[in-house]
């Protein structure tokens, strides 16, 4: 800052994490477009990987995706065979998305990537304050409603 006082913008905490995401972010979709994969594919590998199944609705959710372009993006995934889907028992409406091992192995050093431009981000940070950033940040999503 300039020594001027702080506008209300400089202040809204919807502009500065919505500011602070675009920043991060941006230098990590530049490294994804050189390394030729697309955002939305990022995030869906990326959520899946190491973990549980998860309905379309439920990862539209986590990826900041609509359920019908995320559906369109897993329909693409599964047949590049990096994903898989399946009925949810008891309720045929809903489809379970998981990620196979080739996915696993694509997004391997995607996530490798990420912890690294991680690292770039937080440097200047120590230890104590990224703890603090991330757990406010869960406790923010969680207490707004998100199921994390």
């Amino acid at each position: 800052m300039d020594g001027a006082p702080p506008t209300f913008i400089d202040t809204y905490l919807a502009y500065l994490l919505a500011r602070a995401s675009h920043l991060v972010s941006a230098g990590f979709h530049a490294r994804l477009a050189q390394m030729g994969v697309g955002v939305g594919e990022w995030r869906v590998l990326a959520t899946l990987a190491g973990g549980r199944p998860l309905t379309v609705g439920a990862l539209a959710a986590r990826v900041l995706m609509k359920q019908p372009t995320v559906t369109k993006l897993v329909i693409r995934l599964e047949a590049r065979g990096l994903v898989r889907r399946s009925a949810v028992a008891g309720d045929r409406r809903k489809v379970h998305v998981a990620i196979t091992p080739a996915g696993e192995r694509m997004v391997a050093p995607l996530i490798a990537a990420a912890r690294r431009h991680e690292a770039e981000v937080l440097e200047g940070l120590d230890d104590a304050e990224v703890d603090a950033l991330k757990r406010a940040l869960r406790h923010l999503i969680q207490r707004l409603g998100e199921d994390g």
